[in-house]
């Protein structure tokens, strides 16, 4: 798949359903302002422009979803991002939302936040690993990165592929942190130590998308959800040897993954409103 290819579906899949383009501008009539013209082109060229202005979002988040877009390359002209930005916060700003509920009660807690340092890389898939860290999946930065919660330093390390889209993330028995490049096609390891990132093709070739991924019974378990049917994976790190089966009902996108006390892969289809266990013989 190529470059271009790539960008189209993964912005249009983070922020529109993916329709044609040209349908959708013969509907939408924007409002007069400055930025018309460059939201026109630029948001119609893999977005719906009827999604796109049904949106409602805070400046705050306008500005992280150019930066999104800037970050796997919309070509976005330096001098037009401001302008893009501030006509979709002035013209689609947030919906009415009901106030937070704060109750008070007997137990006493510390939330902390960290910053990662680049704006728009879309933080996604928090683990926290047995060394005290949280690790996160900078997935519109192409980047995975680690939050030393007790110094409060943030550390990112760079994919190999380009616009890998990482998701999920587990660590096996040695500290290395695997996950799957949903746009690449992609399971991937980085070595925490060396900082070292190897990465294998998923068997379903380059379309088919893994999601879901856990570390049970000396192997990497995942689901792919762009084949037909989807299937469940095992890569076993030390052979570097791949199977796969067939899920009974076809899958259409296992998201999310879990394991049982005895170590057997679960997971969820929630499309075809299904759950299903994966029994290791």
């Amino acid at each position: 798949m190529s470059t271009q290819s790539l960008l189209s579906a993964f912005t249009a899949a983070l922020l529109c359903a993916a329709v044609p383009a040209l349908g959708q501008q013969k509907l939408v009539n924007l409002p007069d302002g400055p930025g018309k013209e460059q939201v026109q082109s630029l948001c119609s060229g893999c977005h719906g422009l009827n999604r796109v202005m049904n949106s409602g979002y805070p400046q705050a988040y306008w500005n992280t979803a150019i930066r999104m877009m800037l970050n796997f390359g919309v070509p976005i002209p330096p001098d037009q991002i401001n302008l893009v930005t501030d006509y979709l916060a002035k013209h689609r700003p947030e919906k009415p939302k009901p106030d937070a509920n704060i109750i008070n009660g007997p137990v006493k807690v510390a939330i902390r936040e960290w910053q990662v340092p680049i704006p728009g890389s879309r933080p996604h898939d928090p683990l926290a690993t047995r060394d005290g860290a949280i690790w996160y999946t900078g997935q519109m930065s192409n980047r995975l990165g680690r939050v030393d919660t007790k110094t409060g330093q943030v550390r990112e390390y760079p994919l190999k592929s380009p616009l890998t889209a990482p998701h999920g993330l587990v660590e096996d028995k040695d500290g290395n942190i695997w996950f799957t490049g949903n746009q690449i096609a992609i399971v991937g390891k980085l070595d925490p130590e060396s900082g070292n990132v190897t990465e294998w093709q998923s068997p379903g070739g380059s379309k088919s998308a893994p999601y879901g991924i856990v570390y049970t019974k000396g192997a990497v378990w995942y689901s792919e959800s762009g084949t037909r049917p989807n299937t469940i994976v095992r890569f076993d790190p030390k052979s570097e040897q791949f199977q796969t089966w067939a899920i009974p009902s076809g899958g259409y996108i296992v998201r999310k993954m879990d394991v049982t006390p005895d170590g057997n892969p679960v997971t969820a289809t929630s499309t075809i409103n299904g759950v299903g266990l994966v029994e290791v013989k």
